[in-house]
């Protein structure tokens, strides 16, 4: 009896956890509108609509939202859903979709042909709105177009009287080619908008290890208090990828690696390892501490950057070019915390590996005890903390220990592994799932401020100009890229990442 009452508790137990993960996943969610403009575009297709199937299969999005994919062209729900599908296939293949759950799915998208340019269409995107519109129903306008067209778009929203209390808006990077053009943009922005209601997204942050570097600072005593100048010799964050610009190489020859991936996603990394912690876990809390580090990094001098062109790059481009594909640099926060302690940054294209790693090198001990053991090859093995941001997320801190069986104290490294994918045994939501849902939520959080995204201009407008006229060095695919010294004079060397 005892035994059968057990079994019972367990399975209530069970049933209640996942009541309780449930309540989570929709905590704070109401019934929305998404309105994709932009929707048979190649981010709606690849990320924004794969993210809402996902999310509707987990439960978040129900049958009571809404979505409509705005487009220039005409096109059939029929064509659309076949465009669609092959990016949503990981779903079915994990056996997570059913075709009754995409059939299901596709019945709250809406096919709107419009033009923000001219205004055609956008009776039908009022009328759209206009059908659910009330005072509690969040209606979220995702910008999946250039920017070029941000004030056209806005504009129009405006004028067919679809900017209301509870309209948000969602843009993407790039916002602008450098500082000048980006406030001119977010100008635009703001003359419709207000800021409480403009999420700028950037989809590292809404990667989980990312989340994970803020409650692992944050949420516990033994690494917060090792966090300083006192305990920590250098920071490294990689972004590497072993693609090259494939496709997007008119884009990319206007931008290279700095406006691209530095100007918003490495600095980004940057501000979460180096930010104070905020009284509270709060949006606007979290983006003052961001800004604060922001505005200590010291300018960067001309020998301290690195910068190379994988050696296929002309040939891909069609043209000769002095675009960057690889850049290296070492930048210094000017505060209390960080004085002393340098961060290198790097990202390249055509690289060996593919990985975003953010590694944390601690200091050496001040004496040690082993030395006359025979450990003495153990003193150039400091003790790290490497956080994967994606693939195979998790994170992993180096150490020293003693290696098993007898034979005195003889000390080896080795390491603890935490690894997402083996810890967690389910699925991890991409990042721009966890962004929709905060756009839903009204959690600006993860999300870029404007005086940030200028803020970080104002780092890197001043680096644009010192290499205008510089000739990237070529370097090899499958390397690391080109040979710098930026660590080795430093009397450190790269961490590579390592192989999954």
């Amino acid at each position: 009896m005892v035994d059968n009452m057990t079994g019972e508790q367990a399975e209530h137990g069970i049933a209640d956890a996942r009541e309780a993960d449930m309540k989570s996943l929709t905590k704070g969610l109401v019934p929305s509108d998404y309105v994709i403009i932009g929707g048979t575009g190649d981010l709606a297709l690849r990320k924004i609509l794969p993210a809402l199937f996902w999310r509707y299969l987990d439960g978040q999005i129900t049958a009571d939202y809404r979505i409509a994919a705005a487009s220039r062209h005409e096109i059939s729900q029929t064509e659309y859903a076949d465009k669609l599908r092959p990016f949503c296939g990981d779903a079915f293949i994990s056996g997570r979709a059913s075709e009754d759950a995409w059939n299901a799915f596709l019945s709250i998208i809406t096919m709107i042909k419009l033009d923000v340019a001219s205004g055609d269409g956008s009776a039908a995107l009022a009328e759209f709105v206009g059908e659910r519109s009330d005072a509690e129903r969040p209606v979220i306008f995702y910008l999946a177009i250039a920017p070029s067209l941000f004030g056209a778009a806005t504009g129009m929203l405006k004028s067919s009287g679809l900017v209301t209390a509870q309209a948000r808006l969602v843009v993407e990077k790039p916002l602008g080619h450098d500082g000048a053009s980006s406030r001119a943009i977010n100008a635009e922005l703001a003359e419709i908008f207000d800021e409480s209601q403009i999420y700028r997204i950037d989809h590292y942050l809404g990667k989980e290890t990312v989340q994970n570097l803020m409650a692992l600072r944050f949420a516990n005593v033994i690494f917060e208090t090792q966090w300083n100048n006192n305990h920590i010799d250098h920071v490294q964050i990689t972004v590497a990828e072993t693609v090259g610009v494939g496709d997007r190489a008119g884009y990319y020859n206007s931008y290279g690696a700095i406006r691209d991936m530095v100007q918003n996603h490495l600095l980004q990394l940057v501000c979460l390892v180096a930010m104070e912690p905020p009284s509270f876990f709060d949006a606007d809390q979290v983006r003052d501490e961001k800004l604060r580090v922001l505005r200590a990094v010291r300018p960067v001098d001309a020998a301290d950057i690195i910068c190379g062109q994988y050696q296929e790059y002309a040939g891909e481009l069609g043209q000769d070019s002095d675009t960057e594909t690889y850049v290296a640099m070492k930048l210094a926060i000017d505060n209390w915390r960080w004085a002393g302690v340098p961060f290198f940054v790097r990202t390249g294209k055509k690289l060996s590996h593919r990985a975003s790693e953010i590694v944390i090198t601690f200091k050496q001990r001040p004496h040690d005890i082993f030395r006359r053991n025979g450990n003495d090859a153990i003193d150039s093995q400091p003790n790290r903390l490497i956080i994967r941001l994606q693939p195979s997320e998790g994170l992993r801190l180096q150490l020293i220990s003693k290696q098993p069986g007898p034979g005195g104290m003889r000390l080896f490294p080795s390491e603890l592994n935490l690894s997402f994918d083996d810890t967690f045994n389910e699925r991890l939501p991409d990042a721009y799932e966890r962004l929709l849902m905060d756009t839903a939520r009204g959690n600006q959080t993860l999300f870029m401020r404007r005086d940030e995204v200028l803020a970080a201009w104002d780092i890197i407008d001043p680096v644009i100009d010192q290499l205008a006229g510089r000739r990237p060095e070529l370097y090899r695919s499958g390397t690391m890229g080109p040979a710098d010294n930026l660590l080795t004079r430093d009397g450190h060397h790269w961490i590579d990442p390592y192989d999954d």
